[in-house]
């Protein structure tokens, strides 16, 4: 019998030691690039080291890794620290990405490994599974973890009209299995309005609305009530020359896509569960924000907003956007709510603005990001203290949550305050995450699911986001790692 937990304990030993020296001694095998805008700037291994060996007198301690993994099983840290690893390393970011993007994945075989081999590793890590059964099972899993699920059916970008119908019928899907779950285990549904009004209608639109910017004496007949889209500040180079009017048709394409939008926010009303309209690319984000404001104005009634927009700050007229949205949504007695990031299109868009020789639309630095993220997360908990408005602060950064949490605490908001969540991606600042939840605070994960195929997209920037070992996922590798090597030592001691 001792024999037997001997080599049992042996064996143990030799799995993690292979799994903690390959992870441990990578970084000195992969070249760190130089840092530049397109690139997050997180702290090194070794910063992270000496910052998580300073005493801790945050409101947030991300130190004690026991502490914050505690109810996670061996096998799924294990799993999520070979998955981050892989995700460090650029040359396989670099051959995913380019296998993902080539005809390769025209071809039935091929095709079906890559996805196979795609689903057993990213796709498990950061989406919460294909069928409405796995996504019950992974949305327990987080509740028992002590988080909240933000559900994601994982599509967007569509030209299609019949494909917009589609998806509309999948994110009410979406809506009805909130009911079938315990409450309070979804904090929101999450939708991008790419999905049910075409890519190419909201081009248009977002034209019209920017050469009405430049031109206030555009008349758009079309157009509803809504909020502040633009700053004095805001790009418009996206519009070069007056466009035409929408056409009869496309009146009417518009006016189904805000149907669609609506009847979603009607059955969110019904599941009692907040919808949250995602931010894309600024060649369209003027329709979305518009189309979002003007359901808030129809749906969010009684100091208790259902409809969220999400502001990225690292655009340069994120904070003065916010601060004319809120300033008007004050104005008319609308409860607004916001979900907060940093944004995931950085690289598109400097190229696009790059293309038509204008300045990028997103900050100089990965400092004035930073800086504008917290001055919104800060105004916004001003207004909650003051008994308006409602804030998703979805942040990677230590920091900012840290300054969010302590801003909280002194302007007296409840840590059960529904008006304040904060948020982060499944498989992704699980540290943050945890030391959060142990602060007191409501956090949830934003969880995707769909099939394989269907998540290309989402995967591949979540791939860019975790490149490198400068990445938002360091903290997370060295933590569990730390976590894995005290479990290991439990076993033979």
């Amino acid at each position: 019998m001792a024999t037997r937990l001997l080599q049992s304990k042996l064996l143990l030993h030799n799995i993690l030691r292979r799994h903690l020296t390959s992870a441990s001694s990578s970084s000195t095998l992969t070249a760190v690039p130089p840092l530049n805008i397109t690139q997050k700037a997180e702290p090194t291994t070794t910063a992270i080291e000496t910052e998580t060996a300073k005493p801790n007198n945050s409101i947030i301690d991300i130190n004690d890794h026991q502490k914050l993994f505690g109810l996670l099983s061996t096998s799924k840290l294990l799993r999520a620290a070979f998955n981050l690893h892989l995700a460090a390393i650029e040359s396989i970011v670099d051959l995913g990405t380019w296998v993902m993007n080539s005809k390769m994945m025209e071809i039935e075989l091929p095709r079906d490994v890559v996805l196979g081999t795609v689903k057993h590793t990213f796709y498990e890590h950061f989406c919460a599974g294909e069928s409405a059964a796995e996504v019950r099972r992974c949305v327990g899993k987080v509740n028992e973890a002590g988080l909240r699920a933000m559900l994601v059916y994982a599509v967007e970008h569509t030209n299609d009209k019949t494909e917009c119908q589609q998806n509309l019928h999948g994110f009410l899907q979406t809506v009805q299995s909130v009911k079938s779950l315990p409450p309070s285990s979804v904090s929101f549904v999450i939708v991008k309005i790419s999905a049910i009004c075409p890519m190419s209608l909201l081009e248009r639109v977002s034209d019209l609305l920017r050469w009405q910017q430049k031109d206030p004496s555009l008349h758009l007949p079309w157009k509803l009530n809504t909020f502040p889209i633009f700053s004095d500040c805001s790009p418009l180079y996206h519009t070069q020359k007056k466009p035409d009017p929408l056409t009869p048709e496309e009146e009417t394409e518009l006016q189904l896509g805000h149907q669609r939008l609506l009847k979603l926010c009607q059955e969110c009303v019904h599941a009692n569960v907040p919808l949250a309209v995602d931010a894309e690319d600024t060649l369209i984000q003027p329709a979305i924000d518009y189309m979002t404001y003007s359901s808030a104005i129809l749906y969010n009634k009684d100091d208790r907003p259902i409809v969220y927009n999400t502001m990225q700050a690292y655009l340069k007229d994120a904070k003065e956007r916010l601060f004319l949205a809120t300033k008007d949504a004050e104005k008319m007695k609308v409860p607004m709510g916001f979900k907060l990031v940093r944004g995931a299109y950085m690289s598109s868009e400097t190229k696009f603005a790059s293309s038509l020789g204008c300045e990028s639309p997103i900050h100089n630095t990965i400092q004035d990001t930073h800086a504008c993220y917290n001055d919104c997360a800060s105004l916004m908990l001003e207004k909650i203290a003051n008994g308006s408005g409602a804030v998703v602060l979805a942040t990677h950064n230590v920091e900012s949550g840290q300054l969010a949490a302590a801003k909280a605490k002194e302007l007296g908001i409840d840590k059960g305050n529904q008006k304040l969540e904060f948020a982060q991606l499944y498989g992704m600042s699980e540290a943050l995450s945890y030391g959060i939840r142990n602060a007191g605070f409501q956090v949830s994960k934003y969880m995707p699911y769909g099939p394989v195929e269907m998540i290309i997209p989402y995967l591949l920037r979540r791939a860019e986001e975790n490149r490198g070992f400068l990445s938002a996922s360091n903290l997370d590798r060295l933590l569990i790692r730390k976590e894995l090597n005290r479990r290991l030592k439990a076993v033979i001691f």
